[in-house]
């Protein structure tokens, strides 16, 4: 799409610098038990479905709100969105806050929902 040819282009350049994690390996980080999970979609988004066990923190606040969900920059991360852009850019972001072990879910909800692995909407 045209219209989002910037956001695209700058989305391709974060996941030069970050780690992309497939929807079946968040699941089994999730089971694991010591990963937490970071939805970046917007409150409206979150209501229309979500990940149990994830956290919805929106694009526009996760900075905000990591430190007091993650006081320790070495617990794992995975950030999530709809469809991988705006995770990449949350990823990086953390990963500047020094954040150490933080990973984007490739392809987002999307992707999660594609390989038929758990939704909620409590």
């Amino acid at each position: 799409m045209a219209e989002h040819a910037r956001f695209e282009k700058l989305v391709a350049e974060v996941k030069k610098n970050i780690q992309e994690i497939s929807p079946q390996d968040a699941a089994s980080a999730l089971k694991r038990g010591d990963t937490l999970l970071i939805d970046v979609r917007d409150p409206d988004e979150w209501q229309g479905g979500h990940i149990l066990g994830a956290k919805n923190f929106s694009r526009g606040t996760v900075e905000l709100e990591i430190e007091e969900a993650a006081p320790d920059l070495s617990t794992p991360v995975i950030t999530h969105c709809g469809g991988g852009g705006r995770s990449a850019l949350a990823a990086e972001s953390l990963q500047r806050m020094g954040y150490k072990n933080v990973k984007s879910m490739a392809g987002g909800f999307k992707a999660w929902k594609a390989a038929g692995l758990p939704v909620t909407r409590d």
